[in-house]
């Protein structure tokens, strides 16, 4: 058996490559889909199925433009509406790809159409079966339940369907099945999802705190409870991935802009560039989403689908990472760019504060002290004083802040609040800071933290 992990950190998305003999398959691919090819190429296989195990709400899958170039099948659930041709299967079809069999569970409940795959390698019976969960199971979580709503399925109905999906299809399989999910820590797709990439089935009864023994009411609570707000862009990414989207190389290429032309640019100005070089001097009123971080995922929260781009960065390379990383999440309207050393008016700047110098600021009155993590992050610690406004709503609720005062802003590490600053420099604030190293470094220098009393209960 050929097998690979794929996994894109940016995305928190694993994708897999598994292959016997001269066949290969693919399960739940990004949208640039070379590395497969080359994968395929390399082991002399060619790809005979390309495997989706539900419709992805958070990227745009490139299982089209992979069934273009290889031949392959594409398989979903048989409850998935897909717009394209597609081999649907339903529970306990299997499969082969050489001497492996797939067999196909239907486990519905983060999404209706959701499968797993269990992968027997048959020329090594002693082989534990590798389980590819998708979004049903996660190293440490399970798949929130509150992403289909709009589809007239509630929270609670989508819970009770992955309550009988986990307890009827996954739970009764051996420990030492290992398991293979879509996604890690830092996808929004669960709640508390692990830093591992995989794991066992044995390992996740000791340690998943949603497969601890309960009732079914109780799991439905659990689950649906404290999730994080659902990003505008999954049910578009979710309905893309149904219809199938263009090749990546068919997507027109962003126009290089003059300094008049960024400045007037109808639309929404990124600067990728890293938050220190950002606050040093860049394109006023651009927002900061650095490449150095979660790019993509915030990119698709924060830009409406369908809204025009133009991208700032220090090098050509820049642009084209930053043209693709959005285009997995479907942003598909980044028009033009520029390279900052291109830009010939003035700059504007953010002042960028140490951890030590900010509580000597924040403890007048005439401040504003920001934090922008999400609400969990911030009652487990925060530094003292810090209103929590979670980034994902700092716009619209930007209101109970007062532009005329000083405002510093701090996250866990500065990339975030860097985000923040620029969506406060947007909203016309006179005075914005950023507070280096954020909520970690605070805590390292052992300045005062609180901690909410209701943090205890959720952590």
């Amino acid at each position: 058996m050929k097998f690979k992990q794929f996994y894109l950190g940016c995305l928190a998305h694993a994708s897999y490559y598994i292959g016997s003999g001269e066949e290969a398959a693919i399960i739940d691919p990004q949208r640039d889909v070379q590395q497969y090819i080359d994968e395929a190429e390399a082991n002399g296989q060619k790809i005979k199925y390309v495997i989706e195990t539900h419709s992805h709400a958070d990227f745009v899958s490139g299982h089209l433009e992979l069934a273009a170039k290889t031949g392959a099948q594409i398989i979903y659930g048989q409850r998935a509406n897909t717009e394209f041709p597609t081999l649907k299967v339903k529970d306990g079809d299997v499969l082969n790809v050489g001497a492996i069999e797939l067999k196909f569970l239907e486990t519905p409940g983060h999404t209706p159409e959701g499968i797993t795959i269990l992968a027997k390698d048959g020329e090594n019976a002693d082989v534990p079966m590798k389980m590819f969960t998708g979004d049903t199971l996660f190293i440490g979580d399970v798949g929130r339940p509150d992403l289909i709503g709009s589809k007239g399925f509630t929270a609670e109905q989508m819970g009770a369907m992955l309550y009988d999906s986990l307890h009827e299809k996954i739970l009764p399989l051996p420990d030492e099945t290992e398991v293979y999910p879509a996604h890690g820590a830092g996808s929004l797709c669960g709640k508390s999802l692990s830093k591992e990439t995989w794991s066992t089935l044995g390992e996740q009864r000791k340690f998943n705190y949603a497969l601890k023994p309960m009732t079914k009411e109780e799991f439905i609570k659990v689950v649906a409870s404290d999730q994080p707000e659902v990003p505008a862009y999954f049910p578009v990414s979710a309905s893309q991935n149904l219809k199938g989207s263009a090749s990546l190389e068919d997507l027109p290429k962003p126009a290089k802009l003059t300094t008049e032309e960024i400045i007037g640019f109808d639309g929404i100005v990124v600067d990728v560039r890293q938050n220190t070089e950002y606050g040093a001097g860049h394109v006023p009123n651009s927002i900061n989403i650095g490449l150095g971080g979660q790019f993509a995922s915030w990119a698709g929260t924060l830009i409406p689908i369908g809204t025009p781009v133009a991208l700032v960065a220090e090098t050509q390379e820049q642009i084209d990472e930053a043209f693709m990383r959005l285009a997995r999440v479907g942003i598909e309207t980044t028009k033009g760019f520029i390279l900052i050393d291109d830009f010939a008016a003035k700059k504007s700047t953010v002042g960028q504060v140490p951890v030590e110098k900010v509580k000597e600021a924040v403890a007048g009155e005439s401040v504003q002290f920001v934090d922008v993590r999400r609400p969990a992050e911030h009652a487990n610690g925060h530094a003292a004083g810090a209103l929590n406004i979670p980034l994902d709503r700092l716009s619209r609720e930007i209101d109970v802040l007062n532009p005329e005062l000083p405002t510093y802003v701090i996250c866990q590490s500065g990339y975030r609040s860097s985000l923040g600053t620029s969506i406060l420099e947007n909203a016309g604030f006179k005075e914005i800071y950023n507070v280096t190293g954020g909520t970690k470094a605070w805590m390292e220098a052992e300045l005062p933290t609180e901690v909410l009393a209701t943090a205890c209960a959720n952590s």
